[in-house]
């Protein structure tokens, strides 16, 4: 992509404009989470809705609650407002959250449960998601960035088999060991999802992708190359096939030093940067080679005071030197002050 000439303005949103490679004087910010629990206005809506999912499915709620965070903050951009457990659900597996648990799904543990599921598979089943696409779209102001995602495999595939999140994603592990025909299988399955879901929401609008592999750190360095980017990769090659110049970022939550090794093998146009990566390495051997988006600890925001003072200031010095996107390093805690958030608007944009 082109960059305007020196002295213009470009009508393009700054998020969208330090994807492509712009070092720009005042990053742009958004936040994982931004449209959740801390947000009263969320609470109430989620109230309405009856359930997470009932909510995810509401087209008129799921709008408006992607948007709530952009009318209260003026955030750089919004990210839709959905879950990536809406693949596997597509995909025929059943889908519920326990409160106070989180997720629950039946688990694919053999081939005939994966051939059942397959059997069940329903792509109509997110087209309300891509309706709150639309409606978001549309009402959106111009220089707002807006955000679709899909789960990476390797983690949509965690919960697929272990039917819940899991501290060490034992059971995904221990299926591929012993089955990794089936769990190649499984991958595939929702390499092809995932490929359709994100081509649909740039069609219906998004201007950017996000692909959230939230255990990636849980893999060593030869299963990470296999489930984890090699997947990836697919993903990233089936959307540009279709949308050439679709931006999409990455999130390998904790692959740490692995990083690079992903960026190379993936082709994503940004990376997001967990909490804890040292930032010296992160700019020298990761943000030399492409945007990167991160990495304020969500413990640190919550807290506020002089920490988040300090740690605001330590990342602009970090990563203000080449294309960047300010953001957390995980989501949004829900117990986080509000003020704390506003704070940190202000200090990031000066």
């Amino acid at each position: 992509m082109s960059h305007p000439a020196p002295g213009t303005i470009s009508a393009e949103p700054l998020f969208l404009r330090a994807l492509a490679g712009e070092k720009l004087p005042v990053p742009p910010i958004w936040l994982m989470r931004q449209a959740g629990r801390y947000l009263p206005e969320y609470r109430e809506l989620r109230a309405k809705a009856g359930s997470f999912l009932a909510l995810c499915y509401n087209p008129e709620l799921a709008a408006e609650v992607t948007l709530q965070p952009i009318r209260r903050f003026g955030f750089d951009a919004a990210i839709l407002f959905s879950d990536i457990l809406v693949v596997p659900q597509a995909l025929g597996q059943k889908l519920w959250f326990a409160e106070g648990e989180g997720p629950r799904l039946e688990p694919v543990a053999d081939a005939a449960r994966l051939a059942e599921i397959d059997q069940l598979a329903d792509g109509a089943k997110l087209d309300p998601i891509l309706e709150t696409v639309r409606r978001v779209r549309g009402a959106l102001p111009r220089e707002t960035g807006f955000i679709g995602f899909c789960g990476a495999p390797w983690t949509v595939a965690t919960y697929m088999v272990a039917g819940r999140g899991t501290p060490d994603q034992g059971p995904a592990k221990a299926l591929f060991a012993k089955d990794p025909e089936l769990f190649q299988a499984i991958i595939d399955r929702i390499v092809t999802a995932s490929v359709s879901y994100l081509n649909a929401q740039i069609a219906a609008g998004v201007d950017a992708v996000q692909i959230f592999d939230s255990w990636a750190g849980a893999l060593g360095p030869e299963d990470f190359r296999r489930w984890c980017v090699a997947p990836t990769s697919r993903i990233v090659e089936g959307v540009r096939a279709v949308h050439p110049h679709a931006r999409i970022i990455g999130f390998p939550r904790g692959a740490g030093r692995l990083i690079p090794d992903y960026v190379a093998g993936t082709g994503v146009d940004a990376v997001g940067l967990e909490s804890d990566i040292n930032r010296d390495f992160a700019r020298d051997a990761i943000q030399s080679k492409l945007p990167v988006q991160g990495n304020l600890d969500p413990l640190v925001l919550r807290a506020g005071g002089p920490e988040l003072e300090k740690e605001i200031a330590a990342i602009l010095s970090a990563f203000g030197g080449g294309p960047f996107v300010f953001n957390l390093g995980h989501g949004i805690l829900p117990d986080t002050p509000i003020a704390h958030v506003e704070r940190l608007l202000k200090a990031v944009r000066g």
